[in-house]
């Protein structure tokens, strides 16, 4: 700390070529910060995923359905302990660009289900059960809307009613929270009776089973079973770990993890050799300086650390700078992008893993002309003009 002044009055020496670095430093760190958010989100639904449930769709294709009496089927397997189902409900609210993901599902088996991820007052679940037209909400949802228990919330659905009317109407009856980080606060939940009575077509069905095992060590078991117990049927089960389907399902849109992790690759070789080229051209340009340095005694360790300190502050600046923009353009957006990326944020890991990214990346671009300044023969520099 002793040599902080020092150190700034360097990195400002030349003002525009070390603002352009910044910046350039910046807009990179920018990026690191959204494709990290972005692929936290895309990967979230794996890391909280049960290890004890397990999801059984149509063989075909998620978007086909599955007969109802598949659910008490299920629920005799050997090593089953709970099912559960839901449907996709493909709605919005007021315009089309109002879309979030909602549910049809079985009010208690759902919630015993997945009740390390979500919780809701014993009250409002009581008058949700009591309600046929009653839905329940994440808190993000009511945010985004301004919902309110005992709003009337009407939404145009894919599915028609029997009356050829694709309003439905929904009252909601409770706000549930999260119990773990990365749950989805933005959905909704509603009746799956209400639902199939009516709907026009596809009536008797599910869209797909969530089951919870005894042992999850036995999870593979117990798939196999399920899947066996509908082999050779008209409607044949793929049954799989929710973590493996949530991450078969995100691996339609691509290896997001790869592809984010070769665009930060390309973009922080790119800015190495930026901040390197400004932190070799600085040296260059105070050899006589350092010579002066050595003179008065300093030593090769502190010129060493000095250059270093230089090259690692800038990196610090705006590194620091893009990941603050990161931060508020990804909570800027959030609300916008909820019905597809549900939770979407800029997590902890992110901001660390930026700022060891932003300290490697001075210590590299600093370490070569650090050694060169260390290195530097008094005699041969005081000689360069």
């Amino acid at each position: 700390m002793k040599y902080f002044y020092f150190i700034w009055k360097n990195l400002v020496r030349k003002k525009l070529r070390t603002t352009l670095t910044i910046l350039s430093i910046a807009v990179a760190f920018i990026l690191f910060g959204a494709l990290g958010s972005i692929n936290a989100a895309f990967s979230q639904g794996a890391e909280i995923a049960g290890a004890d449930r397990l999801l059984t769709i149509h063989k075909v294709s998620l978007i086909q359905s599955l007969p109802y009496s598949y659910v008490n089927r299920v629920r005799g397997v050997e090593g089953v302990n709970e099912v559960t189902y839901a449907s996709w409900f493909g709605g919005y609210y007021q315009e089309p660009r109002n879309q979030f993901a909602q549910f049809a599902v079985d009010a208690d088996s759902y919630f015993s289900i997945y009740s390390d991820l979500m919780t809701l007052p014993e009250d409002q679940m009581r008058a949700w059960k009591n309600n046929r037209m009653g839905a329940v909400i994440g808190p993000v949802l009511a945010q985004r809307f301004g919902w309110e228990v005992g709003d009337r919330v009407p939404l145009f659905s894919m599915f028609p009613q029997q009356d050829g009317s694709r309003n439905w109407e929904f009252v909601i009856e409770g706000i549930f929270s999260a119990q773990a980080s990365g749950a989805d606060e933005g959905s909704m939940l509603f009746h799956h009776e209400y639902f199939d009575e009516a709907r026009q077509w596809d009536q008797g069905t599910v869209g797909w089973l969530v089951i919870e095992v005894d042992d999850p060590e036995q999870a593979a078991e117990v798939a196999e079973r399920v899947d066996a117990l509908f082999a050779n049927s008209p409607t044949e089960t793929k049954t799989s770990t929710e973590k493996a389907f949530i991450e078969a399902f995100m691996a339609q849109f691509g290896d997001i993890g790869t592809i984010t992790g070769l665009i930060l690759g390309a973009v922080f070789f790119t800015m190495l050799l930026v901040a390197a080229n400004t932190m070799s051209q600085a040296v260059r340009e105070r050899i006589p300086e350092m010579a002066i340095l050595k003179t008065l005694g300093f030593s090769d360790r502190s010129v060493l650390i000095m250059v270093l300190a230089e090259s690692i502050l800038m990196a610090l600046i705006g590194g620091l700078l893009g990941l603050l923009l990161a931060w508020l353009m990804v909570g800027g957006v959030a609300a916008e992008v909820a019905a597809f990326l549900p939770g979407f944020s800029m997590p902890a890991r992110v901001w660390s893993n930026g700022v060891l990214a932003i300290v490697l990346l001075g210590v590299i671009a600093g370490l070569l002309p650090a050694i060169q300044g260390m290195r530097l023969n008094i005699v041969t520099a005081l000689g360069r003009r």
